[in-house]
């Protein structure tokens, strides 16, 4: 399991404990003030939103939504297809130390990252 993944989990689940907690809150009628009611179940949304929706860096959608791993420095593990056109543009991934190869399709602008090397 990779970090990412467990940071996602993480997420989920203290959102869900606090969604749910919000709403026992609510429903029991406990005697708090509104705001805690409010805070746990904004906080709890948001959460779990962000675990659903959370996107790994220098990724495609596809390769999201394939749940494919990442490849090193968290970009493709392959080359794009042939629509993705090699730039010039490379940067240093700051948390591997990874150079990255920037891919671009000319027709929509989406990019895509390949680690180098």
């Amino acid at each position: 399991m990779t970090g990412v993944s467990v940071v996602r989990i993480l997420f989920g689940v203290v959102g869900a404990i606090l969604l749910v907690g919000g709403i026992v809150v609510t429903l029991a009628r406990v005697p708090v003030p509104i705001f805690v009611n409010i805070w746990m179940f904004a906080s709890g949304t948001l959460l779990v939103i962000v675990a659903l929706v959370e996107v790994t860096r220098y990724r495609s959608q596809a390769a999201e939504r394939g749940h494919t791993q990442p490849g090193p420095g968290g970009g493709e593990t392959i080359e794009p297809e042939p629509r993705f056109r090699r730039t010039e543009e490379v940067f240093v991934d700051p948390t591997s130390g990874r150079r990255m190869r920037v891919f671009a399709d000319p027709n929509t602008g989406e990019r895509r990252y390949v680690a180098e090397g």
